[in-house]
């Protein structure tokens, strides 16, 4: 690219020597920023334009200033581009090379402007891009876990607590569950978009500038709602880092709750569903095993995920204000932990889009350990008048009688029942099958296929407005 000396020019007089290898490797950030070359040209182009606009560079700077950084990004993108160590950071690499395509005008960019709110913007630009590119792929998951709620909204499944059936539920409804998960990432991507949606550029190393510039031209040129309030708050704030992150992490924890499920689901044990050949593998010896791996893939990346939000905290919690050097350290973890969401997000979309649901085995297993138990204490509290807490001990009573007998709570006979207890009828057993278990419960948010159909439509009208 060019001298491998600029460093000691641009620093001058007390970095003449040059620094050390050691002292290099652990400033230079040239290995990771490099990243944001899109995000430090888009900056460097809206503060030219505005140092233009103002007067305080000559359009003749300007013009050359925007020639220039052009060929900058055309060599980057082509693969022509040398970065070098020495010169730190994506900042320099880019001045250095601006200088030697155009010259003393090149030194004009930086007026009234720091690294410090340099990096600010480029950051904040790039993980915009990235919240904004996060949000679409999670509408594409919540519009995939839609169709199948839509299309399973009456089918039958069993419902778990502890793991321990429970009541029966639909699959439409399970489906849904997901849903509201995945539906609250999202807005709390929109959130975070809404709050980071303001522009660094101008705040300078952390006092402003004394020359006249204009941050509300360069906060729209880049795309911002709106330039920051406070130039030391500016500098030294990695809230939206920190935001990004956060909420990456409580997505990628639904995720893992979701790839466990579907790695139970898919085992010949439960057979709910079957995965894909996409979204799975055989063993090398086992030629009958076909293993989840995308799901347990997902399942482990969301530890590096969890851990990019413990580093980047730690390297926060104790710096004064304003700039600090260990802020550099806020960006692998960022740009690790976005790109494996990325992959999370689209191989978990992938998967529920193209999986097999097994409505036999799901219907067989919603009617095994008593699920309909509830039902038959709720018609006992509803049509005989009892108290809850009675029909609780009635219908135990029963339950420990269908596991003496081995059979459902529905094959028992209506005099073994009365047996139990006389206010039992023959209407028992209206409520004891599981499709009528699934339709009685019409409670708004409740599993009903009915209800299950109300919620998905209220859901698509929820998407289409945001």
């Amino acid at each position: 690219m060019g001298n491998s000396d600029t460093s000691n020019q641009m620093w001058g007089g007390r970095f003449a020597s040059g620094p050390d290898r050691i002292m290099e490797a652990i400033n230079a950030s040239i290995d990771f920023d490099r990243v944001l070359y899109a995000q430090d040209i888009a900056g460097s182009k809206a503060h030219a334009a505005m140092l233009a606009e103002t007067g305080i560079i000559s359009a003749e700077d300007h013009d050359k200033i925007v020639h220039g950084l052009n060929t900058i990004l055309s060599e980057i993108e082509a693969g022509t581009f040398e970065f070098s160590a020495k010169l730190e950071d994506i900042h320099m690499n880019v001045e250095s090379r601006l200088a030697e395509l155009i010259g003393p005008a090149a030194g004009r960019l930086h007026t009234a402007r720091s690294r410090n709110d340099q990096v600010a913007v480029d950051f904040r630009l790039w993980v915009k891009e990235e919240l904004q590119k996060t949000h679409a792929a999670l509408t594409r998951l919540i519009e995939a876990f839609l169709d199948k709620a839509e299309q399973h909204a009456a089918t039958v499944m069993p419902g778990f607590t502890h793991l321990q059936t429970a009541q029966p539920v639909t699959f439409g409804h399970h489906c849904m569950a997901y849903v509201e998960m995945f539906t609250r990432d999202r807005s709390r991507v929109a959130d975070a978009i809404e709050r980071l949606d303001e522009c660094p550029l101008g705040a300078a190393a952390l006092a402003g500038t004394g020359f006249p510039i204009d941050r509300h031209m360069t906060a729209k040129a880049l795309g911002f709602r709106e330039p920051t309030r406070n130039s030391i708050d500016t500098v030294s704030d990695r809230d939206f880092a920190l935001e990004f992150l956060s909420l990456a992490a409580i997505c990628a924890v639904h995720l893992s709750r979701l790839a466990e499920e579907i790695v139970i689901w898919s085992t010949p044990q439960f057979g709910f569903v079957r995965l894909s050949d996409a979204f799975s593998t055989g063993s090398s010896i086992m030629p009958q095993k076909k293993n989840p791996d995308a799901a347990e893939l997902i399942r482990a990346k969301t530890g590096r995920i969890n851990g990019a939000l413990v580093t980047l905290l730690t390297v926060m919690k104790g710096l004064p204000l304003a700039y600090s050097k260990d802020m550099q350290e806020d960006k692998e973890a960022v740009f690790d932990a976005a790109g494996t969401l990325d992959l999370m997000i689209a191989a978990m979309t992938g998967m529920v889009r193209d999986m097999e649901i097994n409505t036999a085995a799901m219907k067989k297993a919603a009617g095994a350990g008593f699920s309909t138990a509830t039902d038959l204490a709720d018609w006992l509290v509803r049509e005989a008048g009892l108290p809850f807490r009675e029909a609780h001990h009635v219908t135990g009573r029963a339950v420990a009688l269908a596991e003496e007998k081995k059979c459902g709570l529905e094959k028992l006979a209506l005099e073994d029942l009365q047996a139990i207890h006389p206010a039992i009828t023959d209407g028992i057993f209206s409520v004891l099958s599981v499709a009528n278990s699934v339709k009685s419960r019409t409670s708004y948010g409740g599993t009903a296929p009915a209800q299950v159909r109300r919620q998905v439509k209220a859901a698509r009208k929820r998407m289409a407005k945001k």
